[in-house]
């Protein structure tokens, strides 16, 4: 390792051009520097949110509210903030369907492999020990969707994108697939300037939401967002949701599927985003058949732990009552009923009659 430097004898310029080419040779996508203002513009948009009752059962949502508006109060020190990205996408997407066959499951594209805040967290960390190992030590915390602070607002503001209708952030040349990581200094490094809003009269994320979940553009009613339903949700799932959550057991794409600007998605070079145990071509038979063993086997290191082995059940039943009619469909479900909890079998029950309907209404019914 070479002597540091005081950091005071670098040019700001030059350290930040540093790291930000340190951050691409550590396989982020792209790296911006923001300054840790406060967020006067989020905060009332956000209140407003949380009026609405909008987050669901996620009440930790209105927990600290002084550090969401200001960023300082969350590490104190704070100069700067280095904010990364990540791309995720292992191939170009093809436009979403629903198969007809009843052994095809849908994983958001981010859930396939290795969960992202592990490998967003390892690389912030690495890269922190890189710039202490040139200019010194100085005080640093990285944050990957886990902690009270407007993320995407804060990376807007140095120009990494601008939040879409849908409320992911969108970046001009390189789409919506990829995940955002910022870390904390005590650094006093230039500000990137914030880029434009590019969705103009655009509002085909809109209209293609299966539950109709962005009940306006830049609003998201979680309680109906397939996502939320099926991650962060642990009830029963509402009747008028389940049909539209058609076999997609694990997050939703659909919004960024259809989003013009994800023609210029980027291919990730991230081993780790690869998908493990085949859930890019995951069964609803296959897995339904998984007791929680091999749940928490194939789910080791994976952001599909999040949901929990029942909650991951009720999914893959309402797919199953959602896939085309099979007589081992029904067969299955009823010998699940008595492996599972109540609100999993509310689910069983309901997904048999959906395969009876079918049955009843195509002749299939023997």
């Amino acid at each position: 390792m070479s002597s540091t430097i005081p950091l005071q004898q670098f040019d700001p310029q030059e350290l930040k051009a540093w790291i930000k080419a340190e951050a691409l040779a550590l396989g982020f996508a792209d790296c911006v520097i923001a300054k840790p203002t406060r967020q006067d513009k989020e905060m009332p948009r956000f209140l407003e949110y949380l009026e609405r009752g909008y987050h669901g059962d996620m009440h930790y949502l209105n927990d600290n509210l002084d550090k969401r508006a200001d960023p300082t109060l969350l590490v104190p020190g704070t100069q700067s903030i280095i904010c990364v990205r990540m791309n995720y996408l292992v191939e170009t997407p093809k436009p979403r369907y629903v198969p007809f066959a009843p052994n095809s499951a849908i994983i958001a594209r981010y859930a396939r492999g290795r969960d992202y805040h592990k490998v967003m967290r390892g690389r912030l960390k690495t890269l922190t020990q890189k710039i202490r190992d040139r200019v010194g030590d100085f005080e640093a915390r990285p944050f990957a969707d886990s902690a009270p602070i407007f993320e995407k607002a804060i990376h807007e503001s140095a120009g990494m994108g601008w939040t879409g209708k849908h409320t992911l952030l969108i970046q001009k040349k390189s789409g919506s697939f990829f995940v955002l990581g910022e870390l904390f200094t005590s650094l006093d490094l230039p500000a990137d300037p914030p880029t434009t809003a590019h969705c103009g009269s655009c509002s085909a994320c809109i209209d293609i939401c299966p539950t109709q979940a962005i009940v306006e553009p830049y609003m998201l009613d979680a309680r109906r967002c397939i996502a939320y339903l099926t991650i962060e949700y642990k009830g029963i799932i509402p009747e008028e949701f389940r049909e539209g959550i058609g076999n997609r057991i694990f997050g939703c794409d659909d919004c960024q599927l259809i989003c013009p600007w994800n023609s210029f998605a980027k291919i990730t070079p991230i081993e780790d985003f690869h998908p493990r145990h085949g859930l890019d071509q995951a069964s609803l038979l296959d897995l339904w058949a998984w007791d929680e063993t091999t749940f928490l086997q194939c789910t080791e290191g994976s952001p599909i732990r999040r949901t929990g082995f029942q909650s991951f059940k009720r999914n893959v039943a309402i797919g199953l009552g959602n896939a085309p009619y099979h007589s081992e469909i029904i067969k299955v479900l009823e010998q699940g009923k008595t492996l599972h909890d109540e609100i999993v079998n509310v689910h069983i029950d309901w997904a048999i009659q959906q395969q009876l309907k079918k049955a009843t209404s195509t002749h299939f019914l023997k």
